[in-house]
């Protein structure tokens, strides 16, 4: 299976939005509602899903979108020095449990240190996430706590893992 990032092409945001229609194709810690599709198209117009603070890639198995990586910039302090990169993942229904996100990730952790002055990529997930929190693992990142009650999904509040890897020494 040949898995690698690529950029969004105009194709590629139908299935983006087949994926994000029903809880079923999203998955139970994914689903945060309907969200309309012209966000999606709007930002894609504008940018291409690559700005200076964020960005989206297409995740690509063997020549077809299997899902999304996205990352945004954040911080832990004041945003010109205390900045580094968090990253989330969408695979789609059908590719996961393959590896495709353990691959995806680290594939995107390698970008962002190669083509970025980030020290730090971060990432988080449902403590009961425990695929992602594998894939995580595997791809290198390291649990560094627990966010109490972080997040707001499915009518209740949620806690999430932190994760963080740094570059190569």
């Amino acid at each position: 299976m040949e898995i690698m990032l690529r950029p969004v092409r105009e194709e590629d945001l139908d299935a983006f939005e087949t994926e994000r229609a029903t809880p079923e194709l999203r998955g139970e810690f994914q689903w945060y509602g309907h969200r309309s599709p012209h966000a999606l198209r709007r930002e894609f117009a504008e940018n291409g899903f690559l700005a200076p603070g964020s960005g989206r890639l297409t995740i690509d198995v063997n020549g077809d979108p299997a899902g999304w990586v996205v990352w945004w910039m954040t911080s832990w302090g004041p945003d010109a020095t205390c900045w580094c990169w968090a990253l989330g993942i969408c695979v789609f229904a059908g590719f996961r449990g393959k590896g495709v996100g353990t691959r995806a990730q680290g594939q995107l952790v390698d970008y962002l240190f190669a083509h970025t002055r980030a020290e730090r990529v971060q990432a988080f997930t449902d403590v009961a996430n425990h695929g992602e929190r594998r894939a995580l693992e595997k791809a290198g990142f390291e649990c560094e706590g627990i966010l109490r009650r972080a997040q707001w999904r499915d009518g209740r509040w949620h806690d999430q893992a932190l994760y963080s890897v740094r570059p190569p020494p």
